[in-house]
């Protein structure tokens, strides 16, 4: 990462900028210090146009350029910085990237420039995991701001965090949710307190392999410095912090009961968000066994966040829940597992619509719950993949809204109707937002 503040006057070529705006963040943060921004994608310059708009008086004011539709390598080869969206995939194989780097171009994220401006580094808390990283990361913010602290939470949950550093002080805890993309990208960094929820195999596509996928996340670990904090699943044996690191393992029966929101893997993720912070904020047991109580009567008024088994609609003695963020088939089948769990609902009442963009995930799971639901309706391209694997038993609707039709026909009184996709939305959709408010906008449209 370049350890160069000063942007004014820097050729600076942004690679990605996003339907939904992914790099509309760093493109302002850039220009507004002067830089000279080029930014290229490969989408067409219609596909883009929501997220062209949201830059426009940049671009007629001729501090930012765009190049959509293509990239070229002469972009990369004369910038004095290269911005990497960290979606793009295999970066290490990208031509462009590739071609910057061997002219001594310095490349890095929208992530890695917000990072090297944080005040302080043993005060960010760097949350990561295959599942529940989002929640858990939200749950430490709350909890934080809940016991009076100041706050500011970024990064793969969503917003740009380098809209807002700048407002970061010394006294300040920034909550961090880390993808394996990121963490792809920041060698040599780890936050001061890092938390990794679980593992298990995800992005296998983008990664080329789980070997790949592992050591990105193994990388919120690897560059710890004595003094700091490690919050990890008991169950990630193999996960070990760095010397002088301190760790604190959370068992896989310790949770926070007495939640808003559904689910015992939520309130595993309540516990680790609440051991999180007490380690965060105190080296003294006796002084986090004083917190813990408040830690935890905050987690527990803790919302839930959009997307994320999302209590949508009600009616007729049906429960509807967009769990749209689910794109791993661990996340669904801990989705399921949370009704399961509830008084007079269980398995056989719920029907689940799952599939979606194929990752390179074992989707084998999903279609095995299929004897024990209500129904499962798949879609997508990974749908003949979850059909097979039912053994006949689900419904094959191939697109989102047959979907929600035929759960909808079927449903009765006191069942619950559940999108816990456990797959990317690519195929069908720009995002996981996208789809979720599809399915929000179907089953209050035909329960009306």
């Amino acid at each position: 990462m370049s350890g160069d503040r000063d942007m004014k006057g820097r050729s600076v070529t942004v690679m990605g900028l996003g339907r939904f705006g992914g790099g509309v963040g760093v493109v302002r943060w850039l220009a507004e210090r002067g830089a000279s921004v080029l930014v290229t994608d490969l989408d067409s310059p219609e596909n883009l146009a929501n997220s062209v708009e949201k830059i426009r008086g940049l671009v007629d004011e001729g501090r930012v350029t765009l190049r959509l539709g293509s990239h070229r390598l002469s972009d990369f080869e004369n910038a004095s910085l290269v911005i990497a969206n960290p979606a793009v995939p295999r970066p290490w194989e990208n031509q462009y990237l590739n071609t910057a780097s061997a002219r001594g171009v310095p490349i890095t994220t929208e992530i890695g420039l917000a990072l090297e401006r944080a005040p302080d580094r043993g005060r960010i808390i760097g949350v990561t995991g295959s599942a529940g990283k989002s929640t858990t990361s939200a749950m430490i913010a709350h909890v934080l701001w809940s016991l009076g602290e100041q706050v500011i939470l970024g990064g793969n949950i969503g917003g740009s965090l380098l809209e807002v550093i700048d407002q970061a002080t010394p006294r300040t805890w920034i909550v961090i949710e880390l993808s394996s993309f990121m963490l792809h990208w920041l060698k040599g960094w780890s936050p001061g307190v890092a938390v990794v929820t679980g593992f298990s195999p995800n992005h296998l596509d983008w990664h080329g392999g789980l070997d790949h996928y592992r050591a990105s996340k193994l990388g919120i670990l690897a560059w710890q410095r004595p003094g700091d904090a490690a919050v990890i699943a008991q169950e990630l044996a193999d996960w070990k912090a760095n010397p002088g690191v301190r760790e604190v393992r959370v068992g896989e029966r310790r949770t926070v009961g007495g939640l808003v929101i559904p689910g015992r893997h939520n309130q595993r993720n309540a516990a680790m968000a609440v051991d999180a912070v007490l380690t965060a904020l105190t080296t003294d047991a006796a002084a986090a066994d004083r917190l813990r109580p408040n830690a935890e009567a905050a987690v527990r008024l803790f919302p839930g966040l959009a997307h994320r088994l999302e209590l949508v609609h009600q009616k007729r003695g049906i429960r509807f829940y967009n769990d749209s963020k689910s794109t791993t088939p661990q996340s669904t089948l801990l989705a399921v597992e949370s009704f399961a769990e509830e008084p007079g609902v269980g398995t056989g009442r719920v029907h689940l619509i799952a599939g979606g963009y194929d990752k390179g995930s074992d989707l084998s799971p999903i279609g095995a719950l299929a004897g024990s639901l209500a129904g499962l309706y798949t879609i997508g391209k990974t749908g003949p993949a979850i059909d097979a694997a039912s053994g006949g038993k689900s419904i094959a609707c191939g697109t989102l809204d047959r979907a929600a039709a035929a759960s909808v026909q079927g449903a009765r009184p006191g069942d619950v109707v559940l999108l816990s996709p456990g797959c990317a939305s690519w195929d069908q959709f720009e995002n996981y937002e996208a789809r979720g408010a599809r399915f929000t906008e179907l089953v209050r449209t035909m329960m009306a």
